[in-house]
């Protein structure tokens, strides 16, 4: 067999998971902070340890936790074929927020997510999803790159992993901007958060959706908090 042959595929893939989870593609993400905002000028975060700490919570016992698992289980169900079980997703993970702007966090990234996959990288399941996010029920972002994900052959695990890392960043791109922190020592938060995302990878991939929960109640709180803050300049 011709290697590089049978190397395409795989970097098919490569390429595409780069191109959905950059910050280059259109969702919005960079518009988000989840929360640290507030934290910032509460004084909970103040440095880069503690931007670490608060972000490995949000991924180990936080939205991280959830999206991970609705990740995966987006992506067994298209996989499976089950359109039934992915409407299920849909609904859960639209009503599985803990504030106003995590809800709208997660729907507006979802609904563009679709919107433009559907236009440079289509599939029936993308289009399915994106009609849905147009008639005004919600299509959680993670569904939507899980989904979009299984459609074109991408593995789970990878997916997975790549989101949360992807997440992850985003995050601490906004507090390098609040805080403010260097470009180094935002890439010391990403280096010092690289198992904590692998292990909230593997927990992703073992939780079933009956077992979701979180324990992050000052993170919540922080994002309740920003809807009344009187100077923003992010979204949540």
């Amino acid at each position: 067999m011709n290697m590089a042959m049978a190397e395409t595929p795989n970097r098919a893939a490569l390429y595409r998971l780069m191109a959905w989870l950059s910050p280059a593609y259109p969702t919005g993400a960079y518009s988000y902070s989840h929360g640290i905002e507030w934290a910032v000028e509460a004084g909970r975060i103040t440095d880069r340890d503690s931007l670490r700490g608060w972000i490995a919570a949000i991924l180990s016992r936080g939205t991280g936790r959830v999206d991970g698992a609705l990740l995966a289980a987006a992506h067994r169900a298209v996989s499976a074929e089950d359109a039934a079980g992915l409407d299920d997703i849909c609904d859960f993970s639209a009503a599985f927020r803990s504030s106003a702007e995590t809800a709208l966090e997660t729907l507006a990234q979802g609904s563009a997510f679709l919107a433009v996959t559907r236009e440079t990288w289509p599939h029936p399941v993308i289009d399915r999803l994106a009609a849905r996010a147009e008639n005004g029920v919600g299509v959680a972002h993670p569904v939507a790159v899980g989904a979009a994900c299984a459609g074109h052959g991408l593995a789970l695990d990878e997916s997975v992993a790549a989101y949360l890392q992807a997440f992850a960043a985003n995050l601490i791109s906004a507090g390098m901007r609040l805080v403010p922190l260097g470009q180094t020592d935002g890439q010391r938060v990403i280096a010092v958060l690289e198992p904590v995302v692998a292990e909230a990878t593997s927990r992703a991939l073992k939780t079933p959706l009956e077992d979701l929960g979180t324990a992050v109640p000052m993170v919540d709180l922080s994002t309740m908090h920003h809807e009344t803050q009187r100077t923003r300049l992010f979204r949540s």
